[in-house]
């Protein structure tokens, strides 16, 4: 449903509301020092996301930008590279920390939806080392955000990750939505979690909590990540107001499908508007990729009628227009939306 003031937010799954239930939680929390891991709140919620995924440890962050540098800072080390799809988030969408704080550079493959294979492995592993930058690390993002929230299915990581590690490699996932992969396939999150050594993910997108996202892996490593979280500035002190959340959260990350058809009746909607501009086939989660060229109006022109109309998109990215299906949207705003394209004129 949309928001209280009327408006319908397309632009992200980052714009959910805490839940009364998750207010009421974060306002009730029983706190403590997490600097000093002193927090029960914190604690419990560290215990039961790293289960989920089956890791052994976990250290909640602010963000998952914050996440992923933290894994990738405690496995590699500076002048070194990292093996990544051209278009991750973790290279793409963070603003350049890898260079700028964990002195690595990125080496990109081009992949179908975030699908590294593993022959793409062994041929850049022909370069790394000797009179080239090493490699320490490959990682993975699923789902994958820039390609439509597509799945990079278990069978592919599963291959690839292992023939990573024959080049001895360590391995990442940029997790951030990955209970939307899990809501898509139906694979367990620890089975998608068994094919790397680190895993970062959100409780702040389609889990809909206010903030925060965590890591999890080994636990030696995890103390690592801990330590280096305060040197990034990401020690928090009485957080379990904020980690009451999450764990609500991450124990209501079912409701993730019924983002998923949300998004599949928008995809529908759009392609039978314009046909051409959606790839239906592609909306395997909560983010449908809109093809501008396939529309017959000016984006500029739609994106300025919804917004008249208290209906919010983002702008281009690329030859793409992305909306974005969550929990404080349903079909009543899709309606609206797909009403309120109608009226704009070529």
């Amino acid at each position: 449903m949309a928001f209280p003031d009327g408006t319908a937010d397309f632009r992200s799954d980052t714009v959910t509301q805490p839940t009364p239930e998750m207010r009421t939680a974060m306002a009730e929390a029983p706190v403590g020092d997490d600097v000093y891991g002193d927090d029960p709140t914190v604690n419990a919620l560290e215990e039961e996301a790293a289960a989920v995924v089956g890791k052994e440890a976990g250290v909640f962050v602010p963000t998952g930008t914050m996440g992923n540098q933290l894994a990738v800072l405690v496995q590699t080390s500076p002048g070194e590279e990292v093996l990544v799809d051209e278009h991750a988030h973790i290279r793409s969408l963070e603003r350049g920390w890898g260079p700028a704080h964990a002195g690595v550079a990125w080496r990109t493959v081009v992949t179908d939806g975030g699908q590294i294979l593993p022959e793409q492995v062994d041929l850049v592993m022909e370069t790394a080392g000797g009179m080239f930058p090493r490699i320490g690390l490959m990682a993975w993002e699923n789902t994958h955000n820039l390609s439509g929230g597509r799945v990079v299915p278990l069978e592919v990581m599963q291959k690839t990750s292992e023939r990573a590690r024959a080049h001895g490699l360590k391995v990442h996932m940029d997790g951030a939505r990955v209970f939307n992969a899990v809501a898509a396939t139906g694979v367990a999150a620890d089975e998608f979690a068994a094919c790397v050594d680190t895993i970062q993910f959100c409780f702040s997108k389609g889990l809909g909590a206010p903030i925060g996202s965590i890591t999890c892996g080994p636990a030696d490593l995890m103390a690592e990540v801990r330590y280096v979280r305060k040197r990034l500035g990401g020690g928090m002190r009485q957080v379990g107001v904020i980690a009451a959340a999450a764990r609500i959260a991450l124990r209501d990350r079912a409701r993730l499908v019924d983002d998923h058809e949300l998004a599949r009746d928008l995809a529908a909607a759009m392609a039978d508007r314009w046909p051409g501009s959606v790839d239906l086939a592609g909306v395997e989660s909560n983010i449908v990729n809109v093809t501008i060229s396939a529309l017959d109006r000016d984006l500029d022109s739609l994106r300025q009628a919804l917004t008249d109309a208290g209906i919010l998109t983002n702008g281009a990215i690329g030859r793409v227009w992305r909306l974005v299906t969550h929990r404080d949207v349903d079909k009543a705003d899709v309606d609206r939306l797909m009403a309120t394209l109608d009226t704009v004129g070529s």
